[in-house]
């Protein structure tokens, strides 16, 4: 085991790293410094935490023995598989994501001084406008475009009452 664990170790890692390195998060490897894994050294300059090899060697120890460094015994959760959903959850996302795309285009008309604008008038514009969608297309070609296209119509609309 321990020559495997020299070909994972580097000369230095930073924190982030190591915590890939035994399969948790950055987060939860926050935690359990001090406590499980040993507090990593800092740079003098930048104060930026890392960990040399001997210490990355102690971290890797202490997940393949569960035992931390202040002696106590500590489990390690296996991570959640989710894949099976996945698919489900991403093929419902391209309609969500249209209509926030729509939202976001009808909140850039208000800041943009279009006060009263609503999401039909920025669907029908994006329909006249992008009869192909508007996926691949700039945001901000598509907000300039279907801005210029309410103010026409606005203005349009107005002349003839």
């Amino acid at each position: 085991m321990s020559a495997q664990m020299q070909t994972q170790t580097k000369a230095i890692v930073t924190v982030a790293e190591m915590a890939r390195m035994v399969g948790l998060s950055r987060a939860r490897f926050y935690q359990l410094i001090g406590s499980a894994f040993p507090a990593p050294d800092r740079d003098p300059e930048t104060d930026r935490p890392y960990y040399v090899e001997d210490a990355q060697k102690i971290c890797l120890e202490v997940r393949r023995r569960n035992c931390g460094v202040d002696g106590k015994p500590i489990l390690f959760y296996a991570r959640r598989g989710g894949a099976p959903t996945m698919p489900k959850r991403r093929e419902s996302k391209p309609q969500a994501k249209e209509k926030n795309k729509y939202t976001a285009i009808v909140d850039a008309m208000k800041g943009l001084g279009l006060v009263g604008v609503t999401d039909q008038q920025v669907s029908a514009a994006v329909a006249k406008l992008f009869p192909s969608g508007i996926a691949g297309v700039d945001e901000a070609e598509v907000i300039r475009s279907v801005f210029v296209q309410i103010q026409r119509q606005n203005s349009t609309d107005n002349l003839g009452r």
